[in-house]
Protein backbone atom coordinates (compact mmCIF):
# COMPACT_ATOMS: atom_id res chain seq x y z
CA UNK A 1 0.00 0.00 0.00
CA UNK A 2 1.26 3.76 -0.90
CA UNK A 3 0.66 6.34 1.09
CA UNK A 4 0.73 10.34 -0.34
CA UNK A 5 2.96 12.60 1.27
CA UNK A 6 1.35 16.06 3.16
CA UNK A 7 2.66 17.68 0.61
CA UNK A 8 1.16 15.62 -2.07
CA UNK A 9 -1.99 14.92 0.22
CA UNK A 10 -2.42 18.62 0.47
CA UNK A 11 -1.94 19.31 -3.50
CA UNK A 12 -4.58 16.62 -4.31
CA UNK A 13 -6.95 17.24 -1.62
CA UNK A 14 -7.14 21.27 -1.48
CA UNK A 15 -8.61 21.79 -5.33
CA UNK A 16 -10.98 19.10 -4.54
CA UNK A 17 -12.54 20.71 -1.24
CA UNK A 18 -12.09 24.16 -2.96
CA UNK A 19 -14.28 23.26 -5.65
CA UNK A 20 -16.67 21.74 -3.40
CA UNK A 21 -16.77 24.77 -1.29
CA UNK A 22 -17.59 27.13 -3.78
CA UNK A 23 -20.23 24.76 -5.87
CA UNK A 24 -21.65 25.04 -2.11
CA UNK A 25 -21.62 28.55 -1.89
CA UNK A 26 -22.91 29.12 -5.32
CA UNK A 27 -26.05 27.09 -4.67
CA UNK A 28 -27.07 28.40 -1.65
CA UNK A 29 -26.73 31.92 -2.85
CA UNK A 30 -29.81 33.68 -3.27
CA UNK A 31 -30.94 34.36 -6.74
CA UNK A 32 -30.55 38.37 -8.15
CA UNK A 33 -34.03 37.57 -9.18
CA UNK A 34 -35.10 36.40 -5.76
CA UNK A 35 -36.00 40.58 -4.23
CA UNK A 36 -37.75 41.73 -7.74
CA UNK A 37 -39.73 38.76 -7.80
CA UNK A 38 -40.74 39.32 -4.09
CA UNK A 39 -41.05 42.76 -4.68
CA UNK A 40 -43.27 42.48 -8.10
CA UNK A 41 -46.07 39.50 -6.48
CA UNK A 42 -46.10 41.95 -3.55
CA UNK A 43 -47.16 45.13 -5.68
CA UNK A 44 -49.33 42.74 -7.85
CA UNK A 45 -51.31 41.47 -4.86
CA UNK A 46 -51.54 44.96 -3.41
CA UNK A 47 -52.52 46.86 -6.59
CA UNK A 48 -54.96 43.61 -7.21
CA UNK A 49 -53.66 43.18 -10.63
CA UNK A 50 -53.09 39.68 -11.52
CA UNK A 51 -51.12 40.68 -14.77
CA UNK A 52 -49.04 43.16 -16.10
CA UNK A 53 -46.87 43.90 -19.26
CA UNK A 54 -44.49 46.14 -19.99
CA UNK A 55 -42.01 47.88 -23.10
CA UNK A 56 -38.50 46.21 -22.18
CA UNK A 57 -36.43 49.12 -21.46
CA UNK A 58 -33.96 48.32 -24.38
CA UNK A 59 -35.17 47.49 -27.07
CA UNK A 60 -38.46 49.16 -28.77
CA UNK A 61 -39.39 45.51 -30.08
CA UNK A 62 -39.29 43.21 -26.69
CA UNK A 63 -41.93 43.62 -24.53
CA UNK A 64 -42.37 41.46 -20.87
CA UNK A 65 -45.77 40.41 -20.06
CA UNK A 66 -46.42 38.41 -16.02
CA UNK A 67 -49.47 36.52 -14.82
CA UNK A 68 -49.52 35.81 -11.32
CA UNK A 69 -51.27 32.90 -9.86
CA UNK A 70 -50.70 31.94 -5.56
CA UNK A 71 -47.72 30.93 -5.20
CA UNK A 72 -46.57 31.32 -8.56
CA UNK A 73 -44.89 34.01 -11.01
CA UNK A 74 -45.45 33.33 -14.65
CA UNK A 75 -43.31 35.77 -17.06
CA UNK A 76 -42.45 35.67 -20.62
CA UNK A 77 -40.27 38.16 -22.61
CA UNK A 78 -39.46 38.57 -26.24
CA UNK A 79 -39.17 40.65 -29.38
CA UNK A 80 -42.58 40.81 -31.60
CA UNK A 81 -42.83 41.65 -35.62
CA UNK A 82 -45.56 43.78 -34.30
CA UNK A 83 -43.90 46.38 -32.31
CA UNK A 84 -47.20 48.70 -32.28
CA UNK A 85 -49.92 46.70 -31.76
CA UNK A 86 -48.52 45.20 -28.87
CA UNK A 87 -47.73 48.55 -27.73
CA UNK A 88 -51.40 49.83 -28.15
CA UNK A 89 -52.28 47.19 -26.09
CA UNK A 90 -49.81 48.40 -23.28
CA UNK A 91 -51.75 51.84 -23.62
CA UNK A 92 -54.88 50.04 -23.08
CA UNK A 93 -53.45 48.30 -19.87
CA UNK A 94 -54.67 45.21 -21.88
CA UNK A 95 -51.88 43.12 -20.01
CA UNK A 96 -53.52 39.46 -20.01
CA UNK A 97 -53.45 40.03 -23.83
CA UNK A 98 -49.68 41.57 -24.22
CA UNK A 99 -48.75 38.32 -21.88
CA UNK A 100 -50.91 35.74 -24.42
CA UNK A 101 -49.23 37.56 -27.38
CA UNK A 102 -45.63 37.35 -26.19
CA UNK A 103 -46.78 33.43 -25.54
CA UNK A 104 -48.13 32.75 -29.27
CA UNK A 105 -47.27 35.28 -31.46
CA UNK A 106 -43.62 36.05 -30.69
CA UNK A 107 -40.28 35.59 -32.29
CA UNK A 108 -39.52 32.39 -31.09
CA UNK A 109 -36.21 32.25 -30.69
CA UNK A 110 -36.12 35.57 -28.99
CA UNK A 111 -39.01 34.10 -26.55
CA UNK A 112 -38.53 33.41 -22.69
CA UNK A 113 -40.55 31.75 -20.52
CA UNK A 114 -39.63 31.20 -16.67
CA UNK A 115 -42.17 29.71 -14.24
CA UNK A 116 -41.40 30.82 -10.55
CA UNK A 117 -42.82 28.49 -7.95
CA UNK A 118 -42.19 30.74 -4.74
CA UNK A 119 -42.48 33.34 -6.20
CA UNK A 120 -39.06 33.84 -4.96
CA UNK A 121 -36.67 33.97 -7.76
CA UNK A 122 -35.31 31.40 -10.03
CA UNK A 123 -34.22 29.27 -7.33
CA UNK A 124 -30.80 26.87 -8.70
CA UNK A 125 -32.84 23.82 -7.44
CA UNK A 126 -35.95 23.23 -5.05
CA UNK A 127 -35.70 23.85 -1.70
CA UNK A 128 -36.33 20.46 -1.10
CA UNK A 129 -35.18 17.09 -2.52
CA UNK A 130 -38.84 16.22 -4.00
CA UNK A 131 -40.04 20.03 -3.97
CA UNK A 132 -41.61 22.05 -7.66
CA UNK A 133 -38.02 23.36 -9.09
CA UNK A 134 -38.06 26.75 -11.10
CA UNK A 135 -38.05 26.46 -14.93
CA UNK A 136 -36.75 29.08 -18.20
CA UNK A 137 -37.72 28.51 -21.58
CA UNK A 138 -35.37 29.81 -24.35
CA UNK A 139 -36.84 29.67 -27.95
CA UNK A 140 -37.21 25.35 -28.01
CA UNK A 141 -34.98 24.68 -25.37
CA UNK A 142 -36.32 24.53 -21.84
CA UNK A 143 -34.39 24.40 -18.23
CA UNK A 144 -35.63 22.75 -15.30
CA UNK A 145 -33.52 24.08 -12.31
CA UNK A 146 -33.99 21.30 -10.42
CA UNK A 147 -30.24 20.48 -9.03
CA UNK A 148 -29.84 17.39 -11.42
CA UNK A 149 -27.26 18.81 -14.04
CA UNK A 150 -26.02 14.97 -14.70
CA UNK A 151 -29.97 13.98 -16.03
CA UNK A 152 -29.69 16.81 -18.40
CA UNK A 153 -26.44 15.47 -19.93
CA UNK A 154 -24.24 18.66 -18.45
CA UNK A 155 -21.51 19.63 -15.75
CA UNK A 156 -22.32 21.71 -12.47
CA UNK A 157 -20.29 24.45 -14.06
CA UNK A 158 -22.52 24.79 -17.11
CA UNK A 159 -25.53 24.21 -14.97
CA UNK A 160 -24.47 26.94 -12.74
CA UNK A 161 -23.93 29.17 -15.45
CA UNK A 162 -27.27 28.33 -17.20
CA UNK A 163 -28.90 29.49 -14.08
CA UNK A 164 -27.13 32.23 -13.67
CA UNK A 165 -27.70 34.07 -17.47
CA UNK A 166 -31.24 32.79 -17.05
CA UNK A 167 -31.55 34.25 -13.44
CA UNK A 168 -29.83 37.81 -14.64
CA UNK A 169 -32.38 37.89 -17.66
CA UNK A 170 -35.18 37.14 -15.49
CA UNK A 171 -33.81 40.03 -12.88
CA UNK A 172 -33.97 42.43 -15.69
CA UNK A 173 -37.71 41.15 -17.50
CA UNK A 174 -39.33 41.89 -13.52
CA UNK A 175 -37.43 45.05 -13.05
CA UNK A 176 -39.59 46.43 -16.33
CA UNK A 177 -42.46 44.73 -14.83
CA UNK A 178 -42.11 46.34 -11.20
CA UNK A 179 -41.33 50.14 -13.05
CA UNK A 180 -43.96 49.68 -15.25
CA UNK A 181 -46.66 48.67 -11.68
CA UNK A 182 -45.39 51.94 -10.40
CA UNK A 183 -45.65 53.91 -13.27
CA UNK A 184 -49.20 52.94 -14.06
CA UNK A 185 -49.98 53.42 -10.03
Amino acid sequence: MKFLSPAALTRTLVPVLLVTALSSVAIAQEPKSAAPAKELAQLLTSKKLESIAARMPDNREEFVGAISFPGQLMVVWARTTAPAVVNEKLIRKEYREVYIDLNSASVIESRNFVTDLGPDGLSVKPASKQGPSDSHDLGAKSMRFDGNWREDKMSEADYMKAHAAADAAYARAIQALIDEVKKAG
